[in-house]
């Protein structure tokens, strides 16, 4: 493995975990982002990143889909059952079934190949935004029914249970709970969460909303809270709604 550190940029330090065995884009991607105060580690294998991403913590995991050993759906699903860390998926696999089955396995974001070293980091940023908070303005905790959600801290509870949400599950509930009884379409949802740099396709929406009624629905396949309005969106339910 590979570690390099840099100066600090205006989220504060930012530590990346790079899961890539091309070893030419895993050095130039690593230049590029230590140039933009990145502190970046190069593991080159699936169970090399499982390890690395076990023994420290980071704040933005990059993780190639082909990797010898595990490959990345592997790796992502793994990491999913112990960690919340942001995920970007990087892929020459640009096709929407990739992507969809990448979100599906735990990814919040996805950037095929060849990718702009510009955009990547961005959405690193991005991502980094949101997991520490500071995705958009500011707000008081949020309260929908039995779910409470504090943006502050980017925890949900429901009934007083806490909830295992991903930064972009989070942000997304968010949106619906702010507007909760109310229809919020594919579109506005994505409207409302493009500050985040997730890839902006309309099933990315309905592959997190099923990841999101996984974790708050007694049946999923029956959701009573965060409901489908058939031909018009989604809406989350308070206790009057169900």
């Amino acid at each position: 493995m590979d570690s390099t550190t840099h100066s600090t940029t205006d989220e504060g330090t930012i530590q990346v975990l790079l899961v890539e065995d091309d070893e030419r884009l895993a050095r130039l991607t690593s230049r590029y982002l230590q140039e933009h105060g990145i502190i970046v580690t190069v593991a080159r294998t699936g169970p090399e990143g499982l390890a690395e991403a076990a023994r420290h913590t980071y704040d933005v995991l990059l993780l190639d889909l082909m990797l010898p050993g595990r490959d990345g759906m592997e790796v992502c699903r793994e990491l999913r059952t112990r960690s919340d860390v942001p995920i970007i998926m990087l892929t020459a696999r640009g096709e929407e079934a990739d992507r969809v089955l990448g979100l599906e396995s735990g990814a919040d974001d996805y950037l095929a190949k060849p990718y702009s070293s510009r955009e990547l980091l961005a959405r690193i940023r991005a991502q980094v935004r949101r997991a520490r908070g500071r995705a958009g303005p500011s707000s008081q905790p949020i309260q929908a029914g039995k779910l409470s959600l504090d943006p502050r801290s980017l925890s949900a509870t429901l009934d007083g249970k806490v909830l295992p949400l991903t930064s972009y599950e989070f942000t997304l509930l968010r949106a619906l709970a702010e507007r909760a009884g109310r229809v919020l379409s594919r579109e506005q949802l994505l409207d409302l969460v493009k500050g985040n740099a997730d890839e902006v396709f309309d099933r990315s929406v309905d592959v997190h909303i099923f990841r999101i009624r996984q974790k708050i629905e007694e049946d999923p396949r029956n959701p009573k809270l965060l409901k489908t309005v058939r031909g018009a969106g989604y809406l989350l339910a308070t206790g009057d709604d169900t």
